[in-house]
């Protein structure tokens, strides 16, 4: 008898603008990912990386992208990287981190095209 499928994680394709070098170094100065693959000349797609946490930056006109872009990624310490965000430049998070009455702990941060990435917790 085989077991069923499992889905496994969602790396999200993530429009980054005409020019992609200022979403990247948002990206890997703000939010601490690192780049792990830049293909195009010129660059049309970069792969940005933190922890398990995989997002493919885009050129606009690459592919057919939703605009905007909304995406939620679970952190285990959500204390910690809040405060690590807001040191770096408090001007990026656009809502506080709060406890939400659905259940999750969670902050929001705004890319430089208007990306929304909730970063959230779950309480143990």
């Amino acid at each position: 008898m085989s077991s069923s499928p499992t889905l496994g994680l969602i790396h999200p394709l993530v429009p980054a603008g005409e020019e992609i070098e200022p979403a990247i170094a948002f990206y890997e100065q703000k939010l601490g990912f690192k780049v792990i693959h830049r293909e195009g000349d010129p660059l049309r797609l970069a792969i940005v990386q933190r922890d398990a946490a995989v997002i493919y930056l885009c050129k606009n006109s690459y592919q057919n992208l939703g605009s905007p872009t909304s995406l939620r990624i679970q952190v285990n310490d959500i204390d910690q990287l809040f405060a690590e965000y807001e040191a770096k430049d408090e001007s990026i998070v656009q809502e506080k981190l709060e406890q939400k009455p659905w259940g999750p702990k969670e902050f929001v941060v705004y890319d430089p095209v208007g990306g929304c990435l909730t970063f959230f917790a779950i309480p143990g």
